[in-house]
């Protein structure tokens, strides 16, 4: 029998966990997958049942999430071949291509208000938490916790008020309104998780940045800033995640100019319904930015969140 430490893991015991996280992982990825595999899937094949594993692959939730289609007569059609393939997709159902549908619009409001949101929830959540780590402030623990009181209020309580305010305001339907009001969410998360990961790095690297002739503003960006790197990452991703899954204030507070892609998902309509495989299909594009920011990311994400959990 070979011997190891007492807090060491046995190799079974690394097997058993090793296992357990791979089985874990499987499961939850199961819904995303799905997902993606309905993308590809006819609407027939969308919503039979028993749900069908293998069938055969088509583009056309794909075609009818990006594009607005009319219905012709069968002269209209006889005259006018399709000229592309996603034309051909769409004549099986009497059906012609007109123009791009508002897809493509929506997820760009998303991109500007989401990223435009974390941008600055990030930026001032920074010195806002530098502040509060490096600076004597009259009843910052009250403060704070009025910071972090805003993140537990429901935005059902508040919804109305906020709605009354930016119509007289006349920020509704719009991007700059959004991204404050995210902002505004958000900010109190920042805050507090920048607050910590400040709290880590040693003053003393800034009072020797101080006694070298650096200015206080010198000194945050060239000496605090980079140590706190993993610290700004990690809370993008989280301010990130929550600005671009929002829900009931793009519902409530956008209708055409700003609307996001959440609202407009589950209103794609197709024949005698909802066209599912479209639905799917723009589901799986809406989720590729996050994945792609958490990705190149992840490594600050991790160092992140074990951020002085180990302290010598």
């Amino acid at each position: 029998m070979s011997a190891h430490a007492i807090n060491a893991p046995s190799s079974r015991q690394k097997w058993i966990a090793g296992t357990l996280v791979i089985l874990y992982a499987l499961i939850t990825m199961i819904p995303l997958a799905w997902i993606m595999i309905t993308g590809f899937k006819s609407p027939s094949d969308a919503i039979s049942y028993p749900p069908k594993i293998v069938f055969q692959p088509t583009l056309e939730g794909y075609v009818n999430l990006f594009t607005t289609r009319t219905r012709q007569t069968q002269d209209f059609l006889a005259t006018n071949p399709p000229e592309t393939w996603a034309d051909k997709i769409v004549r099986k159902y009497d059906m012609v291509i007109v123009g791009p549908s508002k897809f493509g619009e929506r997820f760009m409001n998303s991109v500007i208000i989401g990223f435009g949101s974390t941008f600055l929830s990030v930026f001032l959540g920074t010195l806002a938490a530098y502040a509060f780590s490096r600076f004597k402030i009259p009843l910052a623990d009250d403060l704070l916790f009025f910071i972090l009181s805003t993140r537990m209020m429901p935005p059902v309580a508040v919804a109305i008020p906020i709605f009354l305010m930016y119509r007289n305001l006349g920020l509704s339907d719009t991007h700059l309104g959004m991204i404050l009001l995210y902002t505004a969410v958000n900010i109190s998360l920042a805050v507090w998780l920048l607050k910590g990961f400040i709290d880590e790095i040693p003053r003393e690297y800034e009072e020797a940045a101080l006694i070298d002739g650096y200015t206080r503003f010198q000194a945050f960006y060239k000496v605090v800033l980079p140590q706190a790197a993993t610290g700004i990452a990690s809370t993008a991703i989280f301010c990130l995640i929550f600005a671009w899954n929002e829900y009931a204030f793009a519902v409530l507070l956008t209708s055409a100019t700003a609307q996001t892609a959440p609202p407009f998902i589950p209103t794609i309509i197709g024949i005698g319904g909802l066209d599912w495989p479209a639905v799917a299909a723009g589901a799986t594009i809406f989720l590729l930015p996050v994945m792609i920011f958490t990705v190149l990311l992840r490594k600050h994400l991790l160092r992140g969140i074990t951020f002085g959990a180990v302290r010598k």
